[in-house]
């Protein structure tokens, strides 16, 4: 690296007023809201300060030319790459690009001068994160070797083929690993930047934040970034027909030993189908389509907890309690506030019985 200037150190919480610098790595064919969404984000905070501590917000590009990015939008950088490697970066933001071939399938770029670019620039950052499939790039520079790291669904499995050192865990919605943040799907861009402001000015602020723009609650990173029942795809008739067969009859115990006489083949043979199919075995995928039942009826209903634990099979709240903790990284009340649909925004659950119910067992809570 060229430049001789100390790394910075990030400013975080109460400390002295103080400007933020975020860079945004721009490049032609990067999604546009990947681009636009943290500004959003960034711009709402002076309003909620009553210093002018803040971000200060820059797109940074190879020239100084118009860029076009995927939506056809052109955008014109602040700074070329070069310039922005000589300041003080206190975040890092990298987007990404896909491509999609005769097939639809998906696959995320990584351009070697690119990522070269991305190396140098998070070597003057004091915190570096991708947004959507920028994780790719991220991977390619080296940045995320050793670290949990997420990226958009689709191409998830793309990200652990090309990069063994890195542990993809492609369920939550943004994964912080030490000072490497990384985020799912686009529209999760705003859940990472609200979760970056509340680590920069605290949790009172980044809910204000997402009031300002008309996010109910700042979503945790244990957020699934989809639904189960859609995001694993058969091949075959049986598992495809066994996997009806569970949705169809949730409430019954569901055990493998059911499952494999329904299918009509051996234990054994049961747990390879689905391991090979689905990618888990028969007992985990029952649970998480139960636990994707229960956050329907958590977002639409009003049930008690031992309501929707019956309901989803679960059979008690504290089972319920341990799926949710396991597979989301909350609780069901805490899910319930954050992403009922249904009801005046704020309102309690309309059965007094939904928080006690809550109040599991020492043995639910490990």
């Amino acid at each position: 690296m060229s430049s001789n200037l100390q790394k910075p150190t990030l400013v975080r919480g109460g400390g002295p007023a103080v400007e933020r610098l975020v860079v945004i790595v721009l490049f032609a064919g990067v999604d546009l809201l990947d681009v636009t969404g943290p500004p959003e984000v960034f711009s709402l905070v002076q309003r909620e300060l009553p210093s002018p501590t803040g971000y200060r917000v820059v797109l940074a590009a190879e020239t100084l030319g118009p860029v076009t990015t995927a939506a056809g939008v052109r955008v014109l950088p602040d700074l070329t790459f070069a310039e922005a490697r000589a300041r003080r970066i206190d975040t890092l933001l990298v987007p990404g690009a896909v491509e999609v071939d005769g097939d639809r399938r998906v696959r995320a770029l990584t351009d070697p001068a690119l990522v070269e670019q991305v190396r140098l620039l998070a070597g003057r950052a004091a915190r570096v994160a991708s947004v959507c499939v920028g994780a790719h790039l991220l991977a390619a520079a080296g940045l995320l070797d050793g670290r949990r790291a997420t990226t958009h669904w689709s191409t998830a499995h793309q990200l652990a083929a090309e990069f063994p050192a890195v542990r993809v865990d492609a369920d939550p919605i943004f994964i912080r690993d030490g000072d490497v943040w990384t985020g799912a799907g686009i529209s999760a861009c705003l859940d990472l930047s609200l979760a970056l402001v509340a680590e920069d000015f605290g949790e009172a602020v980044a809910l204000r934040v997402a009031r300002q723009l008309v996010m109910y609650l700042k979503r945790p990173s244990g957020q699934s970034q989809f639904s189960v029942p859609l995001e694993q795809v058969a091949t075959t008739r049986r598992i495809e027909e066994l996997r009806h067969h569970i949705l169809a009859n949730l409430a019954a115990p569901l055990t493998v030993a059911e499952l494999a006489a329904h299918a009509h083949v051996g234990e054994r043979q049961l747990t390879r189908i689905f391991k090979t199919e689905l990618g888990t075995t028969p007992s985990a995928y029952v649970e998480s389509v139960r636990v994707e039942r229960a956050r329907q009826q958590l977002e639409s209903g009003d049930g008690t907890l031992e309501r929707v634990a019956g309901a989803c099979g679960f059979g008690s709240v504290d089972t319920l309690v341990r799926a949710f903790r396991r597979r989301l990284g909350t609780t069901p009340t805490e899910y319930r506030a954050r992403f009922r649909t249904t009801g005046p925004v704020g309102a309690a659950p309309a059965r007094s019985g939904v928080q006690p119910a809550e109040r599991v067992t020492p043995a639910a809570e490990s």
